[in-house]
């Protein structure tokens, strides 16, 4: 049975009168099992992009990186494949109206949605909503399965469909299933995906070329396969007459949270985690006080970790009113070095967004930024990215020059990068 425990890192020290109070939560889980595992059935679709850009070899090794993932998957999961053009055609398994349009994983049906990729072709435009859509149908087709996750493929921008299309596909996907999206090559638009990824709890990243497609699948099958616990839910409880600012998961990566928000109880937010492996995430928590006077406490917030209705673990956000300035200007490190994260994040994508619209002056400014955050905090990996794209003068005052014919796919990887960051030690 899954464990969850959950850890505080913070300041609880305000100056009198101040009301602001930040928390970084840490939540760790162990023994979550495997997929399937539980009492949730769990369920996997692979969308692949078939549009006429994939070309033939594209989709061969479209071909080659499903078939991966199919491996990669545990027998007695629900599975289905989707072709995407510009619209999304179910491939695998051949459904009647009515029937379900997943099949237990099992050898014989995998080698059946193996034989049936092969009716593959690189044909017609991209309308990812369409996609969306189709695995939207299929999952709510074997309604017990309750443990969802999908990975979606596309190498190009969505054309065939209007940006409002793609937003009521998005909007209806939301809280159906999680997934995964990669982009191929460099002609798909980051931003683009990443609404996609973002709104269905997934991650967004770089595929630089057709051959890499098949690691990439295996290793997203695996990971997939390896979240034995679904349904989880970070609540924070913040006392009468507070305000909950944000929050925002930190690590692995940066996702802000705060919109998902729903309603548990008059004081308590809840917001969805989705699935879980043997892992651990930190969460950004800031709560707005009534400001208080020196000498007074209050409990902040309460922060637990829940699998349906049933509570796992929590943890306390404390805040204590205090004339110590010793106390009160001491920033925790946890706090001070994820919201770098998240300022570094936004600096190299408003950064790259500039200089692709043409606008060098900001561009430089903001990419100047992040080459002074990422070496504030030693960040040596996005400061070797961060060259690919300026030449550094001085690192510390972040102080560069934009390099002129830069290789688009360099500009891609720093940016699918920006959202991703490495734990911080206690």
């Amino acid at each position: 049975m899954a464990q969850f425990t959950a850890e505080v890192f913070q300041n609880e020290y305000l100056p009198d009168g101040g009301t602001d109070v930040h928390a970084i939560v840490r939540v760790t889980c162990r023994d979550a099992g495997t997929a399937g595992s539980g009492t949730a059935d769990a369920a996997e679709v692979i969308i692949v992009d078939t549009s006429g850009s994939m070309g033939e070899a594209g989709i061969a090794q479209g071909r080659h990186a499903a078939t991966a993932a199919l491996t990669e998957i545990l027998d007695g999961t629900w599975f289905a494949v989707i072709a995407g053009n510009h619209v999304g055609t179910l491939v695998y398994p051949y459904a009647a109206p009515g029937q379900p349009q997943m099949a237990r994983m099992d050898p014989v049906t995998r080698q059946q949605a193996i034989a049936a990729m092969g009716a593959f072709r690189a044909d017609g435009g991209t309308a990812m909503g369409t996609w969306l859509t189709k695995a939207t149908q299929v999952f709510d087709s074997v309604p017990q399965a309750t443990q969802r996750h999908a990975i979606l493929l596309t190498d190009g921008t969505n054309e065939h469909e209007t940006p409002e299309q793609l937003t009521a596909a998005i909007a209806a996907a939301s809280g159906r299933f999680q997934c995964d999206c990669r982009g191929l090559g460099s002609r798909w638009q980051i931003d683009e995906v990443r609404r996609i990824s973002s709104a269905l709890m997934g991650t967004v990243d770089l595929i630089p070329s057709a051959g890499d497609m098949a690691a990439e699948f295996s290793s997203l099958v695996r990971r997939s396969m390896a979240r034995g616990v679904a349904g989880v839910d970070l609540r924070v409880w913040a006392p009468q007459g507070s305000q909950t600012l944000f929050v925002k998961q930190v690590a692995p990566t940066l996702e802000d949270l705060t919109a998902r928000r729903t309603q548990v109880n008059p004081l308590t937010s809840g917001y969805p985690l989705g699935a879980w492996a043997d892992e651990s995430r930190d969460y950004h928590v800031a709560v707005r006080l009534p400001a208080k006077s020196v000498g007074q406490e209050q409990l902040a917030a309460r922060v637990q970790v829940a699998l349906g209705s049933e509570v796992q673990t929590q943890a306390l956000v404390k805040a204590t009113w205090s004339a110590d300035e010793s106390l009160t200007t001491r920033i925790d490190d946890h706090v001070a070095q994820y919201t770098g994260k998240a300022e570094l994040a936004q600096a190299i994508q408003d950064g790259l967004a500039a200089k692709a619209a043409g606008r060098d002056d900001e561009a430089t400014s903001k990419l100047g930024r992040a080459v002074q955050l990422a070496t504030a905090g030693g960040d040596a990996e996005m400061t070797s990215r961060l060259r690919k794209v300026v030449e550094i003068d001085n690192a510390e005052t972040g102080t560069v020059r934009l390099k002129k014919g830069t290789d688009k796919l360099d500009e891609m990887a720093l940016d699918t990068a920006s959202t991703k960051t490495t734990r911080v030690r206690k």
